[in-house]
């Protein structure tokens, strides 16, 4: 009997000692360092067009290697900025996290609010307001949040990006830093007091660097322009192009053309802005010492020049393609320091987008597809008539932006109108009007459950206390835009379709056209890493992407 007992002990201590090492060895297994990297306005089409133009160690590094996502889409309407980058580290949409837009209509402070705007911050590194931003409008956590709370505060986060927004929403609430380029006239790296009262050295030393003049060049077609047979002619009229440049078309001379372009602005419009962003990522890797220690930290890295890009030449461009053939290079150049400083093994990267992009609607008409622009001010205009014949003011309505219709419920009161038969019946005018395709009602989207189609993007992308009380959908690929360069917005494919790419420890090799959608992102690096599920999400992990 105690032969069996000192066994059965035995057996208790190997299995205890098993599970514990196994518990140990997966904890080894975690990557030291997750880089999220969001491309703003990159289309997913984007990565098999210019695929036999990339190098080995960029993108194709990463689908190569790693896990390719093809049939990856929001899940949402509006897809901006804002809310795509708040929407892949949070894992759930504008419903739940808040940031509904770019900017938007605040129905408490009646006034137009940005998402990221804070106005009991300070700036840090420039006496301008530019940094006068926090993550305060984002109302979940993201992972990163999340990956701070398990470690204890010691795992870092690290926000980077051209763009505020593109390094704030991601890096989250209790996130070490956010750094943003302030460009005009001083063509810096900037935060706010949210984060920290002064510049830490590095960033200090980056910014006193002659770094951000070198982009001060002239940007031509990394290969030859005549093999650039992926994208349309050079010379067209469905191009912006620089101020003080009569055609937009290359070569560009940055430095000559800087005055007449804001100065340091220029570099975020052109390919270099992705260049110097790279630059800055990889001083705040050493910096910050990312990586280099048993804790996980996540940086947080968005490319804002695509999207500048994209908005001033159009998805056909050739200045589009040759701004992703340098960024492939530019990934490229991190990937081999990754591998260097921080380990091969000892990251995990993913790569998406936080919207796509229609191809300009000019370009399209004269393809013979249906597109078309809309006027807002004749909307507007046919708008105001209705409500002034039908209740003798057009005060009834608060706002009107990002396609929706905000009531004045005060105002409502006042002349005894019934909130639902005003709401009905602007519904029904909305619809009459030319190149408007769907019309709905708040009272819709808040009592019934819409699963598929445009409504139920509608209603993931709508939130109770910051939505319009009407909201109005477009005629596909019709925009309230100029006559040159693309935009983004709806919920169709060319704006919902964006890479999800995974790479690195922990991921497998594979692909799949299965349908994902962003807020699947987060969970699949919370459950990669351990940790909680950011606290407001609705996705689900990815598990045929975990090894």
């Amino acid at each position: 009997m105690r032969n069996s007992i000192t066994l059965a002990l035995c057996i208790i201590f190997v299995v205890s000692g098993f599970a514990q090492n196994k518990i140990s060895s997966n904890a080894a297994q975690k990557p030291k360092l997750v880089v999220g990297i969001v491309v703003d306005q990159m289309r997913y089409d984007y990565l098999t067009r210019f695929y036999n133009r990339f190098g080995e160690g960029g993108f194709k590094r990463m689908i190569k290697q790693g896990f390719n996502c093809k049939n990856n889409h929001f899940n949402y309407v509006p897809t901006y900025t804002g809310p795509g980058h708040a929407s892949v580290y949070s894992g759930t949409t504008p419903k739940y996290h808040g940031i509904i837009s770019n900017n938007w209509y605040d129905k408490e402070v009646k006034e137009m609010v940005y998402c990221a705007s804070d106005n009991t911050v300070e700036s840090v590194g420039t006496e301008s307001s530019a940094g006068k931003m926090s993550p305060h409008r984002m109302l979940t956590t993201s992972f990163a949040d999340e990956n701070r709370l398990f470690t204890q505060m010691r795992g870092k986060s690290i926000g980077i990006a051209i763009k505020d927004r593109g390094a704030i929403l991601p890096a989250g609430h209790a996130a070490n830093a956010a750094y943003w380029f302030y460009g005009r006239d001083e063509g810096i790296w900037i935060t706010s007091t949210f984060y920290r009262s002064d510049l830490p050295k590095w960033v200090k030393d980056f910014n006193n660097s002659d770094q951000a003049e070198s982009y001060f060049k002239v940007w031509d077609t990394y290969y030859p322009i005549e093999t650039y047979l992926e994208s349309g002619a050079d010379f067209n009229s469905f191009e912006g192009g620089f101020s003080g440049k009569d055609e937009a078309t290359f070569p560009y001379d940055l430095e000559k053309l800087a005055t007449d372009n804001g100065n340091f602005e220029i570099i975020k419009g052109s390919a270099y802005g992705n260049s110097l962003t790279t630059d800055f990522a990889m001083a705040a890797v050493i910096g910050e010492s990312l990586g280099m220690d048993n804790d996980t930290d996540v940086l947080a890295l968005s490319y804002s020049s695509t999207d500048y890009v994209g908005h001033n030449f159009g998805v056909n461009s050739k200045e589009v393609q040759d701004t992703y053939i340098r960024l492939d290079k530019d990934l490229e150049r991190f990937f081999n320091f990754l591998d260097k400083e921080v380990g091969v093994s000892n990251y995990t990267v993913f790569l998406t987008s936080d919207h796509g992009a229609v191809n300009v609607p000019a370009f399209l008409k004269s393809n013979r597809i249906p597109a078309g622009y809309v006027s807002n001010n004749n909307r507007k205009k046919r708008f105001q008539e209705f409500l002034n014949a039908n209740y003798g003011t057009s005060d009834i309505v608060e706002n009107v932006s990002n396609d929706q219709v905000f009531l004045n419920k005060a105002k409502l009161k006042e002349l005894g109108l019934k909130f639902h038969d005003v709401e009905q019946a602007i519904v029904d005018e909305q619809i009459k009007y030319p190149n408007i395709a769907k019309v709905y009602s708040a009272t819709i989207m808040n009592s019934t459950n819409f699963t598929t189609g445009i409504e139920a993007l509608l209603q993931n992308g709508f939130n109770q206390k910051r939505s319009g009380d009407v909201i109005v959908v477009n005629d596909v690929a019709h925009i309230a835009y100029g006559r040159t360069g693309s935009t983004h917005g709806s919920g169709l494919n060319y704006d919902t379709h964006v890479p999800l790419l995974f790479f690195g420890n922990g991921i497998k090799r594979g692909e799949t056209l299965e349908k994902t959608v962003i807020p699947d992102i987060a969970p699949t690096m919370s459950a990669l890493l351990g940790i909680s599920f950011p606290n407001g999400s609705t996705g689900r992990p990815l598990e045929f992407v975990l090894d």
